[in-house]
């Protein structure tokens, strides 16, 4: 009998409930956006219950398209969930309600918090332990905010009844009974993303923990991205065993199947990001990338590590000129709109709407629209926010390059934005290497079903899906010239450098 995995891709603005076949084949989904929360400019804010009733309604949508085929959820072995990663919650543990929003990664609330910390940094270095740069887009800043600013939060904490998680302990304590006796986990992955935990042993580390001032009760217990975490215990899904957690874009790294050292790949989501399987020991940069997880298999499989680069806002842009500016109504009118000039007219769009991430780690950057002229239109702006992610990608990728030492040959995509030819192709160009893009691009939700499908024995190991599950590839090669791509990297650069520094000239009551 054919054999078929659930994989749960709860992101940052939807999510989706996505069933593969033992061939890594989609077999049918559900998607559902949700709110958005933005109280004050820069914060970014989801209802917790709004991300765990997305999830049962896309389970309850795609379970019924799965009834129509002739399937029952009885056909499915196992549940792997993909998640926002550094996004924080923080719960009671007797009622099981949230003791605030979950502040969303991209929040930069905890700016000054963050310069605080690293000032305070001095017979610590937190960088060195947890491979991670003290910044608001980890989640160790965020709970140490609500900590000291939420009195609710705090209260809770003296008490030994906070619970603290990102996304994917949230949903699983959740779905596996919740105050009656639901796992309090977190996958590697996850855990590599707070701040907390110590990149060598993947165990949280006490020395971050007292520099943070949080306390040991209130974390999960950290486990592997694939064995068995128990029975969902309610909703549609009841019944079903979870066996596969991974942060989504380590699961998009796993979906591409990048199991050997040096291969790469960029999911181009809401934010990008550039993921390096460097092998079985951690790499800390020197370039301004992070060291984290890439994904360990089963409870005693060997941790695979990964350099990554993180682009605060890619597809967030493209949403901003659908929402904000009206320039396009869907998602697919950019690349209409880019494909009509060749050129962006020599404007150059630095997407820094939350600072900058890798390699610059800049958050007094604000985004910039440079060298409009009367000629400039909507064409060349919808040009050159595709070029934007293009050329953040070729920065994370030289920083990667000059870590390792080794030029990566080619590059593979996925996510939303590598929906757009116009996107890929530009990025080709301006990496000047082929860029593959898989026929299947929810990679991350793959990815997912690869770990639950490995704990659940329908795929025997690592060989096993990399024969077992081709997909078809597009391909894109670079046309630029290397004089033309060094003229347009050195401009980009240029566009960067203005900026930079907006948050010192610019006040919160600018906005009123």
């Amino acid at each position: 009998m054919p054999k078929y995995i659930g994989a749960v891709d709860q992101g940052t603005t939807s999510t989706r409930f996505i069933i593969f076949d033992e061939k890594g084949k989609h077999v049918t989904s559900q998607q559902l956006e949700f709110e958005q929360m933005y109280p004050r400019p820069g914060w970014v804010e989801h209802d917790p219950y709004d991300l765990l009733d997305s999830v049962i309604r896309c389970a309850d949508g795609a379970i019924r398209k799965f009834g129509l085929m002739g399937h029952d959820t009885s056909d499915l072995k196992a549940i792997g969930i993909c998640n926002q990663r550094e996004t924080t919650l923080v719960w009671d543990r007797k009622t099981g309600e949230p003791l605030y929003n979950a502040i969303v990664w991209s929040d930069t609330r905890t700016d000054s918090l963050a310069k605080e910390l690293r000032e305070k940094q001095q017979d610590i270095n937190v960088q060195e332990i947890c491979g991670l740069p003290i910044h608001n887009y980890f989640s160790a800043v965020k709970l140490k905010w609500l900590i000291d600013r939420v009195p609710k939060v705090a209260q809770a904490v003296e008490k030994k009844r906070a619970m603290f998680g990102t996304v994917d302990t949230w949903l699983i304590w959740n779905l596996t009974g919740g105050i009656q006796g639901g796992k309090y986990i977190t996958d590697v992955t996850n855990a590599s993303r707070t701040m907390f935990m110590n990149l060598k042993t993947c165990q949280w580390d006490k020395r971050l923990l007292d520099f943070f001032n949080v306390p040991d009760h209130m974390l999960p217990v950290i486990v592997s991205s694939s064995e068995n975490y128990g029975t969902i215990q309610w909703g549609p899904l009841e019944g079903i065993p979870l066996m596969g957690c991974l942060g989504d874009q380590q699961a998009a790294l796993v979906g591409q199947k990048c199991f050997e050292v040096g291969q790469a790949k960029n999911t181009y989501g809401i934010c990008a990001s550039l993921l390096m399987n460097v092998g079985l020991e951690p790499l800390v940069s020197k370039n301004g990338l992070l060291s984290t997880v890439g994904y360990q298999f089963g409870p005693n499989g060997q941790v695979s590590y990964a350099l990554e680069g993180s682009i605060s806002v890619a597809g967030a842009a493209v949403k901003w000129l659908r929402d904000n500016v009206g320039i396009i109504q869907t998602f697919e009118d950019i690349d209409t709109l880019a494909s009509k000039v060749k050129s962006t007219g020599g404007v150059f769009f630095v997407t820094a709407f939350s600072g900058l991430f890798s390699p610059y780690w800049r958050d007094d950057a604000r985004g910039a629209l440079v060298g409009l002229t009367q000629y400039t239109d909507k064409h060349h702006i919808a040009r050159a926010t595709l070029e934007a992610v293009s050329f953040s990608t070729r920065a994370i990728l030289e920083a990667m390059n000059m870590d390792r030492s080794v030029a990566l040959k080619a590059l593979k995509a996925d996510g939303g934005m590598s929906n757009s030819d116009q996107c890929m192709q530009i990025q080709a160009d301006v990496l000047g290497i082929p860029v593959s893009r898989p026929s299947m691009r929810d990679t991350s939700a793959l990815g997912a079903a690869f770990a639950a499908g490995l704990a659940s024995n329908i795929w025997k190991g690592i060989e096993d899906i990399k024969q077992n599950t081709t997909e078809r590839e597009d391909m894109f090669y670079p046309r630029w010239d290397d004089e033309e791509r060094k003229r347009k990297c050195h401009q980009w650069q240029q566009a960067v450098q203005r900026s930079l520094g907006w948050t010192d000239v610019y006040t919160a009551g600018d906005h009123l």
